[in-house]
């Protein structure tokens, strides 16, 4: 892990522990950067604002990819589930640090679940355009995309609040509802 990896692993953690600690809207980025050992100037370069040390999804290039190299004599849902299992088989459920504490922060916070649904459609549209890229009609590609999605917020949320099983075996259990086989078995592999 380089120094800057490092540096906004901390400043997420510490925020995270403050959110958890004062609640999210009790806590300034100040403080943030304080318990993180840090200035404001460098909390704000790892993060455009406190929002998104709870919210930044770095996968949705990789899931885009991972869709658009489905095999194209599957149906665009087909393609949509399966691409986006092997996405998530490529994250270590361990790399997964604080994820559950930072959903059920968000979760609970209307604000932020408004945010989450902005990051949702962002996913949506990579998964589309992975699947347009591979042939898909643009109507196909959207309905996939979002079914796709809604299962996988089934998913994060049910994870999050319930705690059962790994998020990989939540994954697969939420795409294999709508493709059955699609989903990963098992989840991502603990020893990448």
């Amino acid at each position: 892990m380089s120094k800057s990896e490092r540096t906004r692993a901390r400043i997420q953690s510490a925020a995270v522990q403050l959110f958890v600690e004062h609640g999210y809207d009790a806590t300034t980025v100040d403080q943030i950067s304080a318990a993180a050992g840090v200035s404001h100037m460098t909390f704000f370069r790892h993060f455009p604002s406190k929002d998104a040390v709870l919210l930044e999804d770095p996968y949705d290039p990789v899931i885009r990819a991972a869709v658009a190299r489905q095999p194209r004599d599957r149906s665009p849902l087909g393609r949509a589930c399966s691409g986006l299992a092997e996405a998530w088989s490529t994250v270590p459920e361990a790399g997964l640090g604080n994820l559950r504490t930072r959903l059920q922060i968000v979760t609970s916070h209307p604000r932020l679940r408004a945010r989450m649904w902005e990051n949702t459609l962002a996913t949506q549209e990579a998964i589309a355009e992975g699947l347009r890229a591979s042939g898909a009609q643009p109507l196909e590609a959207e309905v996939a995309a979002g079914a796709c999605m809604g299962a996988l917020m089934a998913a994060l949320t049910d994870w999050a609040a319930n705690g059962r099983g790994t998020l990989g075996d939540r994954i697969a259990v939420a795409l294999n509802q709508l493709v059955p086989g699609a989903g990963m078995a098992g989840g991502p592999s603990a020893a990448r």
